[in-house]
Formats: structure tokens, sequence, C-alpha cells
């Protein structure tokens, strides 16, 4: 075991002390009482702090509402997961044997909780600093390949910001049809820009979902429409289509 651990140090560019608290921070409940779930309270709050200090850092223009946003976008849990998985840390999980069957050491939630209990081992280990280096460290390389004007913002968010920029009145949206059971339903939504004839749909378990789903491709759409009428336009862009 301790030579798949030293593995996984190498992989953090950080080695513990005491290799127990590594054990226990990917130790999931459904293996022992002596589990992360402690570690995993410990190392939210490590990772939320350890965030708000780097981009405060990082991003001196940035104000305090988008300092937030862009923060609860790189603390929940598919962020989590993503660097999780970078890390190949389902490698390394201690998993029951029900969660194991199941393919828990695939499930976002267990992958992110592991994540934050790392965090919080390094800190009992090592001290703040040494936790602060390390969710530096494995962030970095996400912060270079987003955009902070897009991170954490939906799609009906970046549409309206996109016609907004082009001084283009708000997209219009409508339920086109409902179907299946009351429980199990499926909404059509249809989203209309009339200045630049754009006219999509999109479809989800919730209107709320339909009109993100349309709202991204009137989004793509609208952007070849004003690339073919203002060549220009590529320069003039406040927002993308990717929405993570």
């Amino acid at each position: 075991m301790s030579q798949v651990l030293n593995l996984l140090e190498e992989r953090l560019q950080y080695h513990f002390h005491d290799a127990e608290l590594l054990s226990q921070a990917l130790t999931h409940r459904s293996h022992s009482a002596m589990n992360n779930e402690r570690m995993e309270f410990l190392g939210d709050s490590i990772l939320n702090f350890a965030v708000a200090i780097f981009l405060f850092r990082r991003y001196p223009k940035l104000d305090e509402g988008d300092l937030s946003r862009v923060r609860a976008n790189l603390v929940k849990q598919q962020s989590l997961c993503e660097i999780a998985q970078i890390l190949g840390l389902s490698d390394f999980l201690r998993l029951g044997e029900g969660e194991l069957k199941s393919g828990g050491f695939r499930r976002p939630s267990i992958l992110a909780d592991a994540l934050e209990a790392l965090f919080g081992a390094v800190c009992l280990d090592g001290g703040f600093d040494a936790a602060y280096a390390l969710i530096e460290r494995l962030y970095v390389g996400v912060l270079d390949r987003v955009d902070l004007k897009t991170l954490g913002k939906d799609a009906k968010t970046l549409l309206q910001e996109y016609l907004q920029g082009y001084k283009i009145a708000l997209p219009q949206y409508s339920v086109i049809a409902i179907h299946g059971t009351a429980h199990n339903q499926q909404f059509e939504v249809e989203c209309i820009v009339p200045k630049l004839n754009v006219k999509v749909d999109g479809s989800g378990p919730s209107r709320r979902a339909a009109e993100q789903v349309a709202a991204k491709k009137a989004i793509e759409a609208a952007e070849k429409t004003l690339a073919l009428t203002y060549p220009k336009a590529e320069r003039k862009k406040e927002c993308v289509a990717k929405v993570r």
C-alpha cells in the first residue's frame, strides 16, 4: 500500500510525514468508521480560503461579485471531480464492497469529497502553507485555460450579455410543447432573436433546463450571423458560446 501511496504523493508533489493521514483521506465511509468525512469538512474550508487568496492576488481588478462567482465555480463538485480525475484519484480510493461493485470510484461526489479530504490531510500534516501551495498548484492550470468573463455564467446570461454588447433586444423564450407524464415531463422551448432572424429550440426535463439548451444554440447561431454581417465581429465579442 505504501508504494501505491508514494505514487500519489509524486502526483501531488507533497510527501506526508504521517502516512496515516493520507490513508484516511482516501477512505470512504463505506470502507470503515475511520473515514475521510471529517477531513473533507476541514478541506472544504481550506479550499475556499485558499482559492479566495490566490484569486485576490492574481486578479486585482476583479470586484467582489466576480471574485465570488469565479470562486464558486472553482470549488464546485464538477471542478473538484475534474482535478481528481487528472490526478487519477480513483486508483487510490478505499471503498467498501458495495461501492466498489456499483462503481463508486467513478462517482463525482466521492471523488470531490476525497480531494477535499486530501487538502485537509495536507494541512494537518504540513500546515496551511503546504495545503495552499498544493491547491494553487492544482488550480493554476485550470485558470490558465478558462475565460473569467464566462466562468460560472449560464447560457441565458451569456446570450443576454452577448446581445447587449451589440445593442440587440433581449431574446424571447416560449414553451412550444410539453411531453410525458406529470412526473416525467420533457419541455421544448423556442428561443427567438428577431433582429438576427435566429430561431432555435431546446429540450429538457424543466422549462429552465430547456431554455438553457436553447440559449446555448442561440449564441452559436448569433455568432455566425454577426460574423457574416460584420466581418470584425469576432473582435467585438464580449462573451463566447462555450458554457462550462
